[in-house]
C-alpha cells in the first residue's frame, strides 16, 4: 500500500518571506523603498489627498468622486458617538492606564452593544461597522486622555473631519488648519502598510470567523508592542534621554557597543529608506522651526547620519512620526493610539477582504522537544 509523503516543511521565523495571503489593498517593496495603496505610490499621495479620501481608496478600490467623498465624510461624523456605557467606562478608567489598553478595552466593549447578526456573511453590517470603527476610534483615545487629567469631555461634532476632530477633542478646541493638515498627512502616511504584524493578527482572528470587533482588538494588543506601534514613543523618550546634539555621538556609540537597538532605525521589509520617512522628515523640519525647537530634528538627523554611516541602515516612519506629534503638543504616550486611529482604515479594510475569501490561517511549526519514545516514571519513583 502506497503512501504520499508528507510535504517538505518550510521553517521561516517570524514567517520571513512566507506569503500568507494575497491582498489588493496595499504593498510594500521592501528593496525598492516604496510603499503602494490600490497602485498608487504613497509619493503622489501624500499632500494631496485626504485620510477621509485615503480610506475611501482602501477600502473601495478608487479614489472617491466630491459626492462619494462628501457622503463617507458625513457618515463618519454620523458614526461619531460612543455608547453611554462606553463612556462612562472611560471616565471611571483607572487614570494611570495605558492608552492603548483603553483602546483595546472599549472596542471591545462596542461589541457588547451592537447585538445585530455577527459574521462574514453580513456585509452590509460589517462595512457599516468599518466606517463606525474608524469614526470612534479618535473619540476614544481623545476622552480617555481628557478623562485622565480630570478635563470635561468635549461635545461630538459633525463639521470636521477626522483629524481635525481629533485634534477638538484632543485640545478642547479648534486647532490651526497647518496642525490639522500636519495630522492629516501622518494619518494618510500610516493608514495601512502591507501584512505588517496587526494586520496580518487582525486577519488571523478574522480568519476563524469571529466578529470584527475580536479582529480589532487583536490588532490593537499586536500594535502596543514595542517592535510595532510602540517604536514611535520610544524614539522621542531616546532623544529626550541624549538630551542635546553635542551628546549623540558618544550615546549612540555606546548603545552600538552594547549592541542595543536604537529606536527608530531599520525595518523589518524596508533594506533603504522607508518612503514614509521623507515627508514626516519635511514635516519635522517645518515644525521643529516654527517651534523655535530645532533640537529634536537636529538630534534625529544626527542619529541617522550615523546609523547610515556605521551600519548601512536607514530610519523608519516611527523615528519622524515622533517628533511631528510631539512638536503639535501631543502626549508622548498617544504616539501609538493616533497611529491606530490611522490604522483602523487599515484593519478594517484587511478584515473584510479577508472575509471576501476566507480561509482559516492554520500554519504549520517544526517541533524541537524531545525525540519520540519517552517513556512515564510512576509518580512514586520520579
Amino acid at each position: 500500500m502506497s503512501t504520499t509523503p508528507s510535504p517538505a516543511k518550510i521553517v521561516a521565523k517570524g514567517l520571513e518571506g512566507i506569503v500568507a495571503t494575497g491582498t489588493a489593498l496595499s504593498d510594500v517593496l521592501g528593496l525598492e523603498g516604496k510603499l503602494i495603496y490600490r497602485g498608487y505610490d504613497i509619493d503622489e499621495l501624500a499632500g494631496k489627498i485626504s485620510f477621509e479620501e485615503t480610506a475611501y481608496l482602501l477600502w473601495e478600490g478608487e479614489l472617491p468622486k466630491a459626492k462619494a467623498l462628501a457622503e463617507l465624510k458625513k457618515a463618519l461624523a454620523a458614526e461619531r458617538d460612543l455608547p453611554t456605557e462606553v463612556v462612562d467606562y472611560i471616565l471611571r478608567a483607572p487614570k494611570d492606564a495605558g492608552p492603548m489598553d483603553i483602546l483595546r478595552t472599549c472596542v471591545s466593549m462596542l461589541g457588547l452593544y451592537d447585538y445585530d447578526a455577527i459574521g462574514a456573511e453580513h456585509v452590509e453590517l460589517n462595512r457599516q461597522r468599518q466606517i463606525s470603527l474608524t469614526a470612534k476610534i479618535g473619540v476614544i483615545a481623545a476622552y480617555f486622555h481628557r478623562a485622565r487629567r480630570g478635563q470635561s469631555l468635549p461635545p461630538i461634532r459633525r463639521d470636521l473631519g477626522e483629524a481635525a476632530h481629533f485634534l477638538y477633542l484632543l485640545n478642547g478646541q479648534e486647532a490651526g488648519p497647518e496642525a490639522v493638515a500636519t495630522l492629516d498627512m501622518a494619518f494618510v502616511l500610516h493608514a495601512d502598510h502591507g501584512m505588517n504584524a496587526s494586520t496580518f493578527a487582525a486577519r488571523v482572528c478574522a480568519s476563524t470567523l469571529t466578529d470584527i470587533y475580536s479582529a480589532i482588538c487583536t490588532a490593537i494588543g499586536t500594535l502596543k508592542g514595542p517592535l510595532h506601534g510602540g517604536a514611535n514613543e520610544g524614539v522621542i523618550h531616546m532623544l529626550q534621554q541624549i538630551g542635546s546634539l553635542e551628546k549623540v555621538d558618544a550615546w549612540v556609540k555606546e548603545q552600538m557597543s552594547q549592541k542595543k537597538k536604537i529606536m527608530g532605525i531599520g525595518h523589518r521589509v524596508y533594506k533603504v529608506l522607508d518612503p514614509r520617512a521623507p515627508h514626516l522628515k519635511r514635516m519635522a523640519e517645518k515644525l521643529t522651526a516654527e517651534l523655535g525647537e530645532p533640537k529634536w530634528i537636529q538630534m534625529s538627523e544626527r542619529i541617522a547620519h550615523i546609523m547610515r554611516t556605521e551600519k548601512k541602515l536607514e530610519a523608519n516612519v516611527d523615528f519622524y512620526s515622533a517628533t511631528v506629534y510631539y512638536s503639535l503638543g501631543l502626549p508622548t504616550d498617544l504616539f501609538t493610539p493616533i497611529f491606530a486611529v490611522a490604522r483602523m482604515a487599515g484593519w478594517t479594510g484587511h478584515v473584510l477582504e479577508q472575509w471576501s475569501d476566507n480561509r482559516l490561517f492554520r500554519p504549520d511549526s517544526e517541533y524541537v522537544g524531545p525525540a519520540l519514545g519517552r517513556k512515564v516514571v510512576p509518580l512514586s519513583k520520579r
